[in-house]
């Protein structure tokens, strides 16, 4: 059965709810998914195509992203979600939200399918906005803000990117590769020159930077236990900073995900003079009543977690009062619709939303739509470096930070478009499924 036959048996088949996304509105073409080995191999880029026309000269093509694992995304996509889009209604969002993510959860598929699952509701959600003549900020209610305030990651123009200089850097989640002097190599800096690189980035209006400074220590002893003489390497880099900067710039510490309990408390006890806004992911994700226990007695604030992927993961994070903070990655817990209802019930609970973003651009433009929308969302995450020479290759339009913040997008939709030339069929990394 062709994949135009089977969605519209399946239109038949369903019930009311399901009819319905069937029969309104603009409908869904085709599906296009790339993996850009050549620039950064653990993205998924994804077009969403209709036969609505042209909107100010353009084609209505929703654009979305996810990251990690992106074939096996790709193939979620492709194999089992195309035959409940394709002719399908493009702006029952909602509707295919739901439908989609009950069947992942209904055989436990919380990686690849949440991942698929975000990309394509990223870019229903660019679809509502261009045929809408707004931005998505708009259609989520906002604005609450001017501008988002954002603090810098420090990774390297390298950090999950193809890396000519070094091809058998791991790949693995969590391990950047460590840099090397030069520009933006915020990687390298924050561990060799922490006080010039704090510097640099107060001169340019940041409000925060986040190291990676305990990865080290992870990658030569495993994070099991820590000694001291690794914990003073780890705390280095913030006396650095404090040393030269003050209270000028926020710090915050990334662990990854990589330590037990004990070495979590090691760690917060040592940071606690350097007065972080927030330890992050510093314990083993696999526990939310070690994370409430870890906060119980941390001394500085924790924020949990972007590798927490459930509604329900989040709820029982919030409920066991294990974070200060909350992080979501809009293209891992299934997109813009999900993360603006995990923001809201952090709301609820006093508690403030990070949004992350060490990976593509749309990632990063969905949390500034969140965060326009959203009053809880306090930091939007960003890489410097990335922005600058990442995003360029892969988007039209370049994101601009200036004192601290990210204006609100004013284009229509998402606040860009995939570069039309990255969706070559000739690439091996191309793959598309129309009606």
């Amino acid at each position: 059965m062709r994949s135009d036959d089977l969605s519209q048996h399946l239109a038949r088949a369903s019930g009311p709810t399901q009819q319905h996304a069937y029969r309104q509105g603009p409908r869904i073409v085709a599906l296009e998914t790339l993996v850009p080995h050549d620039l950064m191999p653990g993205l998924l880029a994804v077009r969403v195509h209709t036969d609505a026309g042209t909107c100010d000269g353009e084609p209505v093509i929703g654009h979305g992203e996810t990251y990690y694992i992106p074939t096996a995304a790709a193939a979620v996509l492709h194999d089992f979600m195309a035959p409940r889009l394709l002719g399908a209604d493009a702006l029952a969002i909602e509707s295919h939200w739901r439908f989609l993510y009950e069947r992942c959860l209904a055989f436990g598929g919380t990686g690849a399918e949440l991942r698929a699952l975000s990309a394509i509701d990223l870019a229903l959600w660019d679809i509502a906005g261009q045929l809408a003549r707004q931005p998505v900020w708009r259609l989520l209610g906002g604005p609450v803000r001017d501008a988002v305030p954002v603090y810098n990651s420090c990774g390297g123009p390298f950090y999950g990117r193809t890396n000519r200089r070094t091809p058998t850097a791991s790949g693995w989640p969590g391990h950047g590769d460590p840099g090397q002097a030069g520009p933006l190599e915020d990687n390298w800096s924050s561990i060799h020159a922490p006080g010039d690189l704090a510097e640099e980035l107060v001169e340019l209006g940041y409000r925060g930077m986040k190291l990676w400074s305990f990865d080290a220590v992870y990658r030569r002893g495993g994070g099991d236990y820590v000694s001291a003489d690794d914990v003073r390497e780890g705390v280095a880099p913030f006396q650095a900073i404090r040393d030269r900067v003050g209270d000028k710039i926020e710090v915050m510490l990334d662990g990854h995900g990589f330590f037990s309990l004990a070495a979590a408390r090691r760690i917060a006890t040592a940071m606690q003079e350097f007065r972080p806004l927030w330890l992050e992911d510093i314990l083993h994700p696999d526990s939310i009543e070690a994370m409430a226990a870890f906060r119980e007695q941390s001394p500085v604030p924790l924020a949990i977690s972007e590798m927490l992927v459930t509604p329900d993961q989040y709820r029982q994070v919030l409920t066991a009062r294990a974070a200060d903070y909350i992080m979501i990655d809009p293209t891992w817990v299934g997109g813009i619709s999900s993360t603006r209802r995990m923001a809201e019930l952090a709301q609820l609970f006093n508690v403030p939303t990070l949004m992350h973003d060490c990976t593509g651009p749309f990632t990063l433009l969905a949390g500034v739509n969140i965060a326009a929308a959203v009053s809880g969302v306090a930091f939007q995450e960003t890489v410097r470096a990335h922005v600058a020479t990442l995003y360029p290759s892969l988007i039209d339009q370049n994101v601009e930070i200036r004192d601290g913040h990210i204006a609100l997008p004013s284009r229509p939709g998402i606040g860009a478009r995939w570069l039309p030339e990255l969706f070559s069929h000739d690439h091996p990394g191309y793959r598309r499924s129309s009606l």
